[in-house]
């Protein structure tokens, strides 16, 4: 999920400007789906600017780990404090087009060296971009199902992508935002959900999933009913155990809870 706060400046390059969306809201949302933690993603809107997650952080008392947006200059230093703060993760969003891999790998290796995973909203690239990810010695979280094209679905090079990246046992792949690339629309986008089906029949052990709250690339009038989109799950995942692996034990694992 993600924390929006109009007290901290946009970056300049920002195509995203949603309304604010508070931790306190949040939570709110959470009583109402049973949901006790969360991971809070530094959004595109702040480029590297980290304050609006990393006091979502301080404000959660322990319930809450980060994703963070970084540059190739940061220190080993400036790592650690993140660290400290619960941050587990750096993030590049390539979907929104502001983001560049030119330091992919130097970041990955630096993150690496604290546990941390390198997330990856890949839009429409994944296909072109999954050798180089294969190449990566650390943790990958693919972002969004991988934005699998619809309706080429399973026959899509993005999924077998996601399937040979799964193969690895370095890749996790996120649950998340069925609405970014499905054809046949709400309230179940079926499309998408034979997606995340066979991405759980797979591996499900590295599936996680994702609220994607407050749903910034949606308009105000096209924001959907959160607890349906968790209650896909139910259909996307039959089996109890599994969604227990999906909603709890994988992310403890991957994200240090």
């Amino acid at each position: 999920m993600h924390l929006y706060d109009s007290r901290i400046p946009a970056a300049p390059d920002a195509t995203l400007l949603p309304p604010d969306a508070s931790i306190d809201d949040y939570r709110k949302l959470q009583q109402r789906l049973s949901i006790g933690r969360m991971v809070i993603v530094t959004p595109s809107t702040y480029g590297t600017d980290n304050r609006v997650m990393l006091d979502g952080l301080k404000r959660s008392c322990g319930a809450a780990r980060g994703v963070a947006v970084v540059d190739a200059a940061i220190t080993e230093t400036e790592l650690a404090a993140l660290h400290k703060a619960g941050v587990r993760g750096i993030r590049f969003n390539l979907s929104m087009g502001g983001a560049s891999l030119e330091h992919l790998e130097t970041l990955a290796a630096k993150v690496g060296q604290l546990g941390w995973n390198v997330q990856l909203a890949t839009g429409p690239r994944l296909a072109e971009l999954a050798p180089r990810l294969i190449k990566l010695p650390g943790k990958i979280v693919i972002d969004h199902m991988g934005h699998v094209p619809q309706p080429e679905g399973l026959n899509s090079a993005a999924f077998a992508s996601l399937e040979r990246l799964l193969d690895t046992g370095r890749v996790w792949v996120k649950l998340s935002a069925p609405y970014l690339r499905s054809k046949a629309g709400a309230p179940t986008y079926q499309d998408v959900g034979k997606v995340a089906s066979k991405l759980i029949s797979l591996q499900p052990q590295r599936i996680l999933w994702g609220s994607d709250w407050p749903h910034p690339t949606l308009p105000q009038d096209q924001k959907p009913d959160d607890a349906a989109l968790l209650d896909l799950l139910m259909a996307w995942s039959p089996d109890n155990k599994t969604r227990t692996l999906i909603l709890r034990d994988n992310p403890v694992s991957l994200y240090g809870f």
